[in-house]
Parts: C-alpha cells; sequence; structure tokens
C-alpha cells in the first residue's frame, strides 16, 4: 500500500494528554491516527517502506501498543510476527531480561524457539522516549543469536534522549516530539 500523508501530517494525529499517567505528564496518544484508516495505512506503510530492504525474516512487536504496529509490519513486508511480552505473559518457555527504569525495574521475555542464530530481526514500538525498553529488547536478540536488522518507532520523544542508549543501531522514528 502506498503511503498517501506525509510525515508531518501524521503528527497531526497525534494528540495530547496533560497529567496522564500521572501529574506532569504530557501523553502522546495515538489513538486518533489508529483511529483514521488513511493515518494508520500511513504510518505502517512507511514504517515497512524503511525497512523494505533490510532483509528481515521477522519483525519483533514490543508489548503492548508496539503489537499494533509490528504486527502490521510484519504483513507488509512478508515475515513473520514475534512478540517480547511482560514476565509470566507467554506460555512457553522464555528467555527474559531485566532492565532498569526511571524508578525501579521490569523484566521482558520471549519464547526461546522464537529467534534462530543469524535471523534477521526488525523491533517495532510505537514510542521512543528514554530507550530503556528497546535497547532491552536489542540485547534479549543479540543473546538469542539474532541480528537486529532494524528499529522503528511511530512516535519519538527526543528531548528525552532515547537514541543515546541505542547508539550502533540507527533508530527510525516516523514523528518527532
Amino acid at each position: 500500500m502506498a503511503a498517501t500523508l506525509n510525515q508531518e501530517k501524521l503528527k497531526s494525529f497525534i494528540r495530547d494528554i496533560p497529567d496522564f499517567p500521572k501529574k506532569g505528564i504530557l501523553f502522546k496518544d495515538i489513538t486518533p491516527l489508529l483511529k483514521d484508516p488513511e493515518a494508520f495505512h500511513t504510518a505502517v506503510a512507511l514504517l515497512a517502506e524503511r525497512f523494505s530492504d533490510s532483509g528481515v525474516e521477522q519483525v519483533v512487536g514490543i508489548e503492548s501498543r508496539g503489537f499494533i504496529f509490528a504486527a502490521a509490519v510484519a504483513y507488509e513486508l512478508k515475515a513473520g510476527f514475534i512478540p517480547v511480552r511482560k514476565k509470566g505473559k507467554l506460555p512457553s518457555v522464555t528467555e527474559r531480561i531485566s532492565y532498569q527504569l526511571e524508578y525501579g525495574e521490569d523484566t521482558l521475555e520471549i519464547h526461546q524457539d522464537s529467534i534462530e542464530k543469524g535471523m534477521r530481526l526488525l523491533l517495532i514500538d510505537d514510542l521512543l522516549a528514554t530507550g530503556g525498553t528497546a535497547s532491552a529488547v536489542c540485547q534479549l536478540v543479540k543473546k538469542m543469536g539474532g541480528i537486529v536488522a532494524g528499529i522503528g518507532f511511530l512516535v519519538e520523544l527526543s528531548f528525552l534522549q532515547g537514541r543515546d542508549k541505542l547508539k550502533g543501531f540507527e533508530p527510525h522514528a516516523l514523528i518527532t516530539f
């Protein structure tokens, strides 16, 4: 599917929700973009187009909103889809990684049999903020023998400098704030 809106127009579909999930946070809400068929199709097409020549075999989606875009991009690229979930959400044997959050720690898991050595993977998430989650998933993929062929995001909050945690991976974001 050809992209019909430009990236600046896509930005207009992201709305600000002040004080969510807590006071002082300005939440970037992607649901208006998801609701609009042309905007959603364009976002998926642009993400897929960016990585169409990267030899991606599987697209890794990061829980939870990342699943929305990762599955659609995998479909466009004729690749498989691999979910990365929070601890205890996957039914089979998993590999896991724990990483530091701003306040505390979190753990992500992936099925042990989902990545083969040398497999080329594309990581997709909805938002690049501090980069901690994406960095942890990159480490997990590498630990399992996979190759991170690309990282894509719908939105990047550049003022949080998440790219700094993804050096060497050249993350791509459609929309930057």
